[in-house]
């Protein structure tokens, strides 16, 4: 019997070891695909623009349009959502608006595209907008037209607030500003903040995210476009696989999971913003619902205006760019009379 025992036992753990074997071997597995996925995405979309230096690490920021100090319209700050980068709005809006006589620059947010992460905090809009403050007065811009589009409706809004000196106007684009329903001060990941949790995801990061994500990454963005068409070429020409690199997913990932606290914090300050904003959203946004953030947000501005789009869903920069475009020149417009 005991001989019996003996030998189940051994069974019992030549197939741990080889269970053990075969998870070590997925893991290895999973971490040269994205160590190869990373290496490929940055070789396919290298730095465009410029960095710029900040107290704690560097900025990238592309730019279109008249240069610094040739004559301009105005100066544009383009501000991207979560799992994008500095590409997605210039080539959405940047680039025509630079056409029309503006200096449009582009910021990768920190830990997205080229810029530095910079502060363990980052995660924070309220910090993220002390950095591209930072960055402005370091150009020596003076005030700007501040554009946001989705997560960045709480940054620019962070930004009128907190530095007011900097901005000239507000452009939101279905924006998030609001605490949603369905929501919690945890967020959808907070599971991750427990020991086992961080660990897990950490290791999901840098061996099944990459290869996964790049596996869907259409699909992805079909869903985001919902429900217009994902456009030909959008993928590679926002460079969106930059993403995938473990530490932009893992920026990402803590980026929208602290956003609901920090909007129950931000939200009842919006009545002190003074600059002139206009507020474009789409009817039919499956992503950020217009009803929750963007009419209440037109509410509580002094004296904003909002465009609401029928049918028109998540990426309107891109489906309805020439109302976009259009309310950014009119609010440029409106600026300068008020400056007068």
């Amino acid at each position: 019997m005991r001989r019996r025992e003996r030998r189940i036992a051994r069974v019992l753990t030549l197939i741990a070891g080889l269970l053990g074997g075969l998870v070590l071997a997925l893991v290895a597995a999973g971490l040269l695909a994205t160590w190869i996925i990373t290496w490929v995405v940055e070789a396919r979309y290298p730095p465009a623009g410029r960095r710029v230096a900040v107290e704690g690490g560097y900025l990238a920021v592309l730019e279109a349009g008249p240069g610094e100090g040739a004559p301009s319209r105005g100066t544009v700050v383009l501000l991207h959502g979560a799992s994008a980068n500095a590409m997605d709005p210039m080539q959405a809006i940047g680039r025509r608006l630079a056409g029309d006589g503006f200096r449009v620059l582009s910021f990768d947010r920190p830990g997205f595209g080229y810029s530095d992460r910079i502060a363990p905090d980052a995660a924070s809009p309220a910090v993220q907008a002390r950095l591209i403050s930072e960055a402005l007065a370091a150009l020596k811009l003076g005030p700007a037209l501040i554009v946001g589009h989705s997560w960045s409706g709480a940054l620019a809004t962070a930004i009128a607030l907190d530095h007011p000196e900097r901005v000239a106007g507000l452009a939101l684009l279905a924006p998030v500003s609001h605490p949603w329903p369905g929501g919690s001060v945890g967020g959808y990941a907070a599971w991750y903040r427990s020991l086992p949790g961080r660990m897990l995801l950490t290791l999901a990061t840098y061996t099944v995210a990459a290869p996964l994500g790049l596996a869907y990454l259409d699909r992805f963005a079909e869903v985001v476009f919902r429900p217009q068409g994902l456009p030909d070429g959008y993928i590679d020409g926002a460079r969106v696989p930059l993403v995938l690199r473990p530490s932009t997913f893992g920026a990402n990932l803590r980026d929208l999971d602290g956003l609901y606290a920090f909007l129950q914090q931000q939200s009842p300050r919006y009545r002190a913003i003074t600059a002139p904003t206009v507020i474009v959203a789409g009817d039919a946004d499956p992503v950020v619902k217009t009803g929750v953030h963007a009419e209440a947000l037109a509410r509580e501005v002094p004296g904003a205006k909002l465009v609401v789009l029928p049918g028109v869903g998540h990426m309107l920069q891109y489906v309805a760019a020439d109302t976009v475009v259009a309310e950014i020149e009119a609010l440029a417009a409106r600026e300068r009379v008020g400056a007068e």
